[in-house]
């Protein structure tokens, strides 16, 4: 050991010795022995051996670093040169950090706690948030963020004071160093076999970086030292020499070779892994994309060179799965300027090898965290990232390496043409898509977009965007979903989330933040490079799977990323960079391509929700929902539908109409006939896919999106759409607004605005706390003018994920209608006039004026008129608002229309003269000609003579209206766009698509017929206002009467209300246009024909009216009865849960009060039978039983104590009641024979049993049975059957026992409550008696049985250790004392329910839950077993002087309690519960009356021992003086004086003062006795109270003490208050003085053997408060920064769920295995401890409280909220929380009131693992 010792000596002497050395002339000399001293010291021969030869090296390495100086002080020393501008913290996943909005330059932006709170940033919009992958503090680096934010320490720029380092302060470290990082690198090259088969052995890696721990440690510590060091340590790692020397493996040293060797067999390993991949993958080499690779991304893919140290160490720690160590060690570095450029690139010549690394992983997840770990540092950073892409093409690198990674997992696609398709997609299922793993690249590349030089460089180079296109069409259509028509898919794939998120992640990010920098007129160009490059990847996939104009049948893909690219690039160009948008339109057949896929996708929404995709699963469901979700929608269907917008602006309306309706399968529908074949759709799909068409179109014609609304109004927009549908949470509203989905666009686009927006549409609804509610949060609701103005159903219908959604908004806003008296019906939705459009978009109103829509809505007019089937009032209210939209948004020359239309008239077949919806609608149709089954009425019919061709054209310009044919006229459009754009029209050549639109006629058997209309659009809405009001003449203009109606349209009885309403509007607007179509609406209405249908369908209408009335009047009934059963059960409620409603009366309670009746009768809630209770079918009452040590927390202080949020702080439980009842019971034990002490105290202060009941009864084998139900019922409940669990059959509320009730005979009650005349002394014998009289063992009845199994409930509920209090255990005294306790404890909880005293009088709450009565009988028939030896009865100290006096002789045992030291309270329930029941008013007064001369005698006592000397003696004096006087036995001043008198016999008064009372004056002498005995008064009048019924009197505070003596009869007769002495109730049955004077001389005697203990047992009352929990500081901050780093006391490591007792403060560790014992868990452990069951915990880090009763537990919720008055469960936002004060007062009300169990409803069991 001493050679040890010396060779630790040895090393400082040679060092001292090389350092001199080296400082001297022969330095060169000095350095190669040092170089020979370090090479022996860190031979790697030596092997890794063990940890000695670790720390033997590293202890040579310090002795050496600092020169053979004491290590400490060479820390201090270099620390000195520390210019710390800088923090640069590293820290790993979990910890605890904080981001500042308002300060960060850079959304990554991060401080550590320390730097945050010495910041300044209050008021800044910060939170708090849990690192996921690590991170490094920024304060000081004004790259990331403002200056204004930095903490005091690194505010300070010092780099010019900071002195110069002296040279050989570090000579030594920069010698030392290279040899020992080199040493390391050998050790790592060691380690490292090639692993066989791709499989690294990960022990042999793990072992390695276990040995290497302490080197790396070391390092670390190094980089801790500041500045100098780490500037010393840059040099070492980035010199070239120094790598060159060290490790060319060339020299004599077997060794390095040998290593040398290794390292490059690893570097082959892991470079040229690629050509072998690439024949393996199976892509052919022409495939599209895999030979896009030109030789210099081979390169950057396979050619790694190291040069310096820092090189080969990144290497290692990339092939070692990036040890945490080395990430610290690596990033510990980087403030160091020098190091992060040279780092930086080093990391990006390393990028193709990390994506290998990770693509091999098995550990993927932390190999991703530990990675942008390192990268989110050095590319946050926009001059690092603008240096390294200019000098090491960074974006090159990166797009290269993305590519190549998607590359392994393509799969060709299925799309379209699934045999010659030549497309590639990724495949989902692939590990790398599906775990996520690109997520590292993508979120780096993301970052190094959002700076704007980096993303004007991408987009300015050609070559780089047509890569980047390359790679994103690799995602164009991937996951394709195929629709099952036969049954039901077997497997389900869950691709879907990896296909949404790859999308969103790897093409919608980069897209956002490439648009983020497109926002200004001068960057034009950058959007027609992209715009080229998507076309050119569009055209090239199209021509990849073969389109040219059909889509194939039953297929789906969501994603099309190139469609989006070119969508949200156009909308940017045309929004901010006022380009031109038809420069940059491809032409009209590209745009017909374009427009098939994401229409493909509308009619696939429709479809799915229609239940045509059914047996594909649910999963299809979820991609339609995820397709509009808040994350996802501006990233897919906003751009999907704003490129359809575009495509319907450009492209022919006709053509685009067409397009839609047959897309959505439902052309056959629109037939004028009353029936037709649909080849394409089941017709119970019929209604809601034509609702999905129109409502498509509605949503294409008014959503404005990206067609001229501004930021602000589109937030407003979303903002009222989301509002409308619910209330919302402030951060539920901020997660449903679609934001820019690139989140490292940091900040939510105008998120100023987001606040101001709020408070202008919405209202906060402030948290509401009902006890016995739920919690609430704060709410936000819209505002009335909201509902009236901005309510807008178009947007909640794009918006909704859930269609009940849109049901919910409407349900909202008829109620609002309702409220606010607007409309009283069902109304319609809302027509909301739309921002104007852009100019570029003008051509999208085309669409309202051409013919074909208006033959559609003209069509569904007529059905709807007609009654065909299959049509809804949605389609209805769809076909208005289309109407509507045309007429707001008409052409403005109506004449010149016509003329021109002339043209394209003969297509349509004389339907309409025109395309102008304002014309059209007043054109009359006489006759159509339509295509029906045979089987059709209308074939029958002949058609009318006058059809004939000359007889038509005497009528105005209509002559048959032909067949119209959508799909036929789709196909004659689309062919002339082709030819129009191709000059060579001959080569276009039909392709043969699956002709699966047949042509209409195609099918024999239909039939044409000619039907007679006779209608137009305007005369169709008037009929249908008819049928709608089901009045005939409905109608009436309204601009006859008032013509000002045509001049101001705008009225607001128009704006709200149904169907009719929306007639009339459009009506007006009709009228309002045209002055023909106002003239041709008078003639309808004059004519008012009735309606066109055949009689039979009026009188078929006039039934379904009928029917509509009934049904209107059965729907009123059934709500009638519908409030009325809500009010009947509200009211039960209030009378059988809320804790707060005191005038509730239960069967119990009508049981006491009324006295007629002679039995009381009770109601069985199982078998509905009344009756009364009696011996043989007993009835019980539903009790719930439970332990609680809730008594036990009172303090004798009115403040609660504080949380310990600091080390000083701590709380003691030394001043609990608990603690104190405790001491004195043990004191006690000391002293006295253990059977008297055993009844001289209540125990149940900790573990008392308290029992509640609802109030409902049932008879007892009535509950057997049900309880055997409950057992044979297998559904999981939140109870336990087996412990005897069960919930009130009535009312639902938690219980675990029935407490028999006594047959009572309620008229004896009358009886006893007659005064008796008797005297004081007859009344004591008599009680003495009745004692005496043996409690005889109950005959076996049912009853008895039932009251014993309730008694062993009662025992059972509480642990042992709170029952066994006898020295002797068993012993009967226990169960005596264990059972007046029950009736204790259940008392002092009433009063504690009441607020600690009796003054609010009444039958309060606590009485309504309590059953005292019962309780009593069961206690009372098991405590008269009990026969008290007559010797010791107390009766007889109380109320006889003692004869004998030689009781001293028996002196071997201990002596009995004196009696001055008994409870009073205790007393009392023992001597009533022993007196056989029921027991007599007239006896229960007179042992009151006893006990009070007692306790008056201890309040004397206790106050003579506090009074000071001279007062003892003149109060001694004056109380002599009066003796005599005739009251004296009434006036305290006599008794105090011969207390004092007597106990002066004694040695009592003789030890030390105790604290003195001044006691003044007599008031206060009175005041302090009136204090003394009230908690006895209290509880004395509660028990009579319960007994014995009749009201407790209310009374003011002060004058409690004379309320409660009259109520219970010790004031003889009430005397006026101002002459009223306490004393006066004194009634003393025998003389007083001689009682006094034998209760002394006990004292007396006990005071020669122990003086000391004398006054410490006097019973001296202190006042208890009310129970609390413990008080909670403001701030949650407070709290989480104290404990979340706390260490456990029991196994002194930082909990991973750290959580605090809200009772006692008690640290403890949640389901913290370390803390275990005998399987319980601490959580449990402490709650049985503490609140015998029950504990209230505080999760640190998730501020919830959690609630542990008995076997199971609940998250109550929490008690802190943000501004909002939301919860942040799990501290997810990270917001500021503050305490909320009415929540947490309703949790102590619970604890108190022992309410947890009825008013929580999810209970689990913890099976002890909390």
């Amino acid at each position: 050991m001493a050679g040890a010792g010396a060779s630790g000596r040895d090393k400082w002497e040679t060092a001292k010795e090389l350092k001199k050395a080296l400082g001297g002339e022969d330095g060169s000399a000095a350095a190669d022995d040092l170089r020979t001293l370090l090479e022996r010291v860190l031979a790697p021969e030596a092997g890794p051996g063990g940890g000695e030869a670790a720390a033997e090296a590293l202890e040579w390495c310090r002795c050496l670093l600092s020169g053979g100086e004491p290590w400490d002080s060479f820390v201090q020393a270099v620390r000195a040169y520390d210019p710390a501008t800088l923090c640069g913290l590293v820290w790993t996943a979990n910890f605890v950090a904080y981001r500042c909005r308002t300060c960060g330059i850079s959304p990554c932006m991060s401080l550590c706690a320390e730097c945050f709170h010495q910041g300044e940033h209050a008021g800044h919009d910060y939170n708090m948030f849990r690192s996921q992958a690590g991170g490094a503090c920024d304060c000081g680096d004004s790259n990331v963020m403002r200056e204004a934010g930095f903490c005091k320490r690194h505010r300070i720029k010092s780099n010019s004071n900071v002195p110069c380092v002296p040279k050989d302060l570090l000579m030594m470290s920069e010698l030392v160093l290279p040899q020992f990082i080199f040493s390391l690198i050998q050790h790592l090259r060691e380690g490292y076999n090639e692993p066989a088969l791709d499989l690294p052995s990960e022990k042999d890696l793990h072992k390695i970086l276990q040995v290497l721990e302490p080197h790396v440690s070391f390092l670390e510590d190094l980089t801790k030292m500041g500045g100098a060091m780490r500037s010393v340590l840059t040099q070492v790692l980035t010199s070239q020499q120094f790598y060159k020397n060290l490790t060319s493996g060339v020299g004599e040293n077997a060794y390095a070779k040998k290593s040398h060797e290794k390292y490059l067999i690893a570097l082959k390993g892991s470079g040229l892994a690629f050509p072998e991949d690439k024949l393996a993958c199976g892509v052919q080499e022409q495939g599209a994309g895999t030979s896009t690779l030109a030789v210099q991304d081979q390169s950057i893919m396979d050619v790694l060179k190291h040069k310096c140290f820092l090189e080969e160490l990144l290497f290692w720690t990339i092939k070692y799965e990036f040890p945490q160590k080395m990430v610290t060690f690596l990033l510990n570095m980087l403030p160091d300027q020098d190091y992060k450029i040279a780092f930086t690139k080093t990391f990006v010549q390393h990028y193709a090898f990390i994506m290998k690394t990770l693509k091999k992983s098995h550990e993927s997840d932390t190999m991703s965290n530990r990675i942008v770990h390192i990268s989110v540092q050095l590319f946050s950073n926009e001059e690092l990232a603008r240096q390294v892409t200019e000098e090491c093409q960074l974006l090159e690198i990166m797009v290269t390496v993305l590519l190549y990674m998607m590359e392994s997992c393509l799969i060709k696609s299925e799309l379209q043409d699934e045999e010659n398709s030549l497309h590639v997609v990724v495949n989902c299922g692939e590990a790398l898509l599906k775990n996520n793993t690109y997520w590292p690249l993508v979120s780096d590349f993301i970052n190094i977009l959002s700076h704007q030089s980096v993303a004007k460089k991408f987009l300015d180079d050609h070559s780089l965007l047509v890569t980047w296109m390359n790679f994103v069409s690799f995602f164009q259509g991937m996951n394709l979903n195929k629709r099952e028509l036969n049954e039901h898919v077997e497997f389900e794939s869950q691709t879907y989330y990896a296909a949404f998120a790859a999308e969103l992640e790897a093409c919608a990010q980069p897209m956002w933040g490439l648009l983020s920098h497109c926002k200004v007129r001068e960057t034009q160009e950058y959007t027609r490079n992209v715009v080229r490059y998507c076309l050119e990847a569009l055209q090239d996939w199209f021509d990849a799977i073969n389109f040219v104009d059909e889509p194939a049948p039953n297929q789906v893909t969501f994603h099309l990323p190139l469609h989006r690219y070119f969508a949200m690039f156009l909308s940017k160009a045309v929004k901010c960079q006022e380009l031109d948008l038809d420069t940059i339109l491809p032409d009209q057949e590209m745009l017909m391509k374009l427009m098939i896929h994401p229409l493909q996708i509308q009619a696939s929404l429709s479809e799915i929700h229609s239940n045509m995709w059914v047996r594909n699963g649910l999963q299809i469901k979820g991609q339609a929902m995820t397709y509009v979700q808040s994350h996802f929608c501006n990233s897919m269907i906003d751009p999907d539908i704003y490129l359809l917008q575009v495509c319907a602006s450009r492209l022919d309306p006709d053509y685009f109409i067409s397009s839609v309706f047959e897309r959505f399968k439902v052309v056959d529908l629109l037939t004028m006939a009353s029936q037709h074949q649909n080849t394409v759709l089941d017709s119970e799909h019929e209604r809601s896919m034509l609702e999905g068409a129109l409502t498509f179109l509605v949503l294409l014609l008014s959503l404005r999106l990206h067609l001229g609304m501004t930021d602000d109004e589109i937030l407003r927009a979303e903002m009222v759409a989301q509002l409308c549908m619910n209330d919302r949470t402030h951060s539920s509203l901020l997660d449903l607004i679609p934001e820019n989905p690139n989140p490292k666009s940091g900040i939510i686009p105008g998120s100023l605005s987001f606040e101001s927006v709020l408070s202008s549409v919405a209202d906060f609804k402030a948290p509401v706390f009902e006890p016995g509610g739920s919690m609430q949060q704060g709410m936000y609701t819209p505002k009335a003018e909201v509902w009236d103005k901005e309510f807008d159903p178009v947007m909640v219908i794009l918006r909704t994920v859930y269609r009940r959604d849109v049901q919910s908004a409407m349900d909202r806003y008829t109620a609002f209608l309702k409220q606010s008296g607007k409309f009283p019906g069902n109304p319609w939705p809302p027509y909301k006039k739309r921002t104007p459009l852009h100019p570029s978009y003008k051509g999208l109103i085309k669409l309202l004026h051409c013919k074909t829509l208006h033959i559609v809505l003209f069509t569904l007019l007529y059905k709807m008129l007609m009654d065909h089937q299959n049509l809804s009032e949605h389609v209805l209210c769809m076909v208005l608002y289309l109407i509507e939209l045309g007429l707001e948004n008409s052409p403005e020359q109506e004449s010149d229309e016509e003329e021109s239309a002339g043209g394209q008239e003969r297509c349509h077949d004389s339907w309409f003269p025109g395309s102008n919806l304002v014309s059209n609608m007043r054109h009359f149709i006489n006759y159509v000609r339509v295509r029906v089954p045979e089987t059709a009425p209308e074939v029958k019919k002949e058609p009318p003579a006058s059809t004939s061709s000359d007889g038509l054209a005497s009528s105005q310009n209509s002559g048959t209206a032909q067949v119209f044919s959508l799909v036929a006229e789709r196909r004659k459009k689309f062919q002339e766009i082709i030819n129009r754009n191709t000059s060579e029209a001959n080569q276009v050549v039909r392709p043969k698509t699956s002709m699966k639109w047949s042509a209409p006629g195609a099918t024999p058997q239909l039939a044409t017929a000619i039907l007679e209309v006779k209608e137009s659009i305007l005369s169709l809405l008037i009929k249908l206002h008819h049928k709608l009001s089901g009045k005939q003449n409905s109608y009436y203009p309204p601009w006859l009467d008032d013509v000002d109606v045509l001049i101001h349209p705008e009225i607001p009885r128009y704006s709200h209300g149904d169907g009719m309403t929306a007639v009339e509007r459009i009506l007006l607007k009709a009228a309002v246009q045209s002055r023909l179509n106002k003239r041709i609406i008078e003639e309808i209405c004059r004519k008012v024909t009735p309606p066109v249908p055949p009689k039979k369908i009026s009188s078929a209408e006039k039934k379904t009216l009928d029917k509509e009335e009934r049904r209107q009047k059965a729907r009123e009934r059934q709500q009638k009865l519908l409030a009325e059963f809500a009010s009947r059960q509200k009211s039960f409620m209030e009378t059988a849960m809320d804790v707060e409603s005191p005038d509730a009366d239960t069967a119990m309670e009508v049981a006491t009060s009324e006295q007629h009746v002679s039995e009381a009768i009770y109601d069985c809630v199982i078998c509905g039978q009344s009756g009364p209770s009696t011996e043989d079918r007993p009835t019980g009452l539903v009790v719930l039983l439970q332990a609680s040590s809730v008594l036990g927390q009172c303090r004798n202080s009115t403040e609660p104590k504080k949380l310990p949020t600091t080390e000083e702080e701590q709380i003691y439980p030394w001043d609990t009641c608990a603690a104190l009842h405790d001491v004195r019971l043990t004191t006690l034990q000391r002293y006295f024979k253990d059977s008297s002490c055993l009844q001289a105290v209540s125990i149940g202060w900790e573990g008392g049993v308290y029992v509640q009941t609802c109030g409902h009864t049932l008879h007892i084998d009535c509950h057997k049975s049900y309880m055997e139900s409950l057992r044979n019922d297998q559904v999981l409940q939140g109870f336990s059957v087996d412990k005897g669990e069960f919930t009130c059959p009535l009312c639902r509320q938690f219980a675990n026992s029935v407490l028999p009730c006594y047959p009572g005979n309620n008229a004896e009650r009358g009886l006893w409550q007659s005064h008796s005349n008797k005297c004081m002394q007859d009344l004591v014998q008599e009680v003495e008696d009745l004692q005496e009289q043996l409690g005889t063992f109950p005959s076996e009845t049912n009853l008895s049985k039932e009251m014993e199994s309730v008694m062993k409930d009662i025992k059972s509920t509480t642990q042992k250790k709170y029952t066994d209090y006898s020295k002797s255990p068993g012993s009967p005294d226990n169960d005596f004392l264990f059972m007046y306790s029950v009736a204790r404890t259940n008392l002092e909880l009433e009063l504690v329910h009441r607020g600690g005293n009796l003054c609010s009088g009444g039958a309060s709450t606590a009485g309504k839950r309590s059953c005292l009565n019962q309780l009593f009988h069961v206690l009372a028939m098991h405590m008269r077993l009990y026969s008290i030896d007559s010797a010791y009865n107390p009766w007889r100290k109380l109320t006889q002087p003692m004869q004998d006096k030689n009781s001293e002789l028996v002196s071997e045992e201990l002596p009995e309690v004196p009696v001055l030291y008994r409870d009073v309270s205790s007393l009392l329930l023992i001597q009533i519960l022993t007196m056989p029941q029921p027991l007599h008013k007239e006896h229960f007064t007179c042992i009151i009356k006893v006990l009070f001369t007692l306790l008056y005698t201890q309040a004397l006592a206790a106050l003579s021992v506090k009074c000071s000397a001279e007062d003892r003696i003149a109060w001694k004096e004056s109380g002599a003086l009066k003796k005599n006087t005739s009251s004296g036995e009434k006036s305290w001043e006599v008794l105090l004086g011969h207390v004092i008198s007597e106990l002066s016999k004694g040695k009592i008064y003789e030890e030390g003062e105790t604290e003195e009372l001044t006691l003044v004056n007599r008031d206060s002498v009175e005041c302090y006795l009136q204090q003394f005995c009230l908690p006895f008064l209290r509880i004395t009048s509660l028990l009579q109270h319960h007994l014995f019924g009749g009201d407790l009197p209310s009374c003011q505070e002060d004058e409690e003490f004379t309320v409660l003596a009259n109520c219970l009869g010790l004031l003889p007769s009430f005397q006026s208050a101002h002459q009223f002495t306490s004393a006066s109730c004194l009634d003393w049955p025998v003389p007083a003085f001689d009682m006094i004077s034998q209760w002394c001389s006990e004292l007396a005697s006990f005071a020669e053997r122990h003086p000391d203990q004398v006054k410490v047992l006097l019973i001296q009352e202190p006042k208890w408060g009310l129970p609390r929990l413990l008080q909670l500081p403001e701030n949650y901050n407070t709290i989480f920064q104290y404990y979340h780093r706390k260490t456990c006391t029991v196994c002194t490591k930082v909990p991973k769920d750290p959580a605090v007792c809200l009772v006692c403060g008690t640290f403890v560790c949640l389901k913290g295995l370390c803390c275990k014992q005998q399987s319980y868990c601490e959580c449990v452990l402490h709650s049985q401890n503490c609140g015998a069951g029950t504990g209230i915990f505080l999760l640190i880090n998730a501020s919830v409280i959690i609630i542990i009763r008995g076997h199971r537990f609940c998250l109550w919720g929490s008690v802190y909220l943000d501004a909002h008055g939301e919860e942040d469960r799990d501290l997810r936002r990270g917001k500021p929380l503050y305490i909320c004060k009415e929540r947490y007062k309703v949790l102590e009300q619970q604890w108190v009131s022992h309410t947890f169990d009825h008013i929580n409803k999810r209970w689990g069991p913890h099976y002890n693992g909390l």
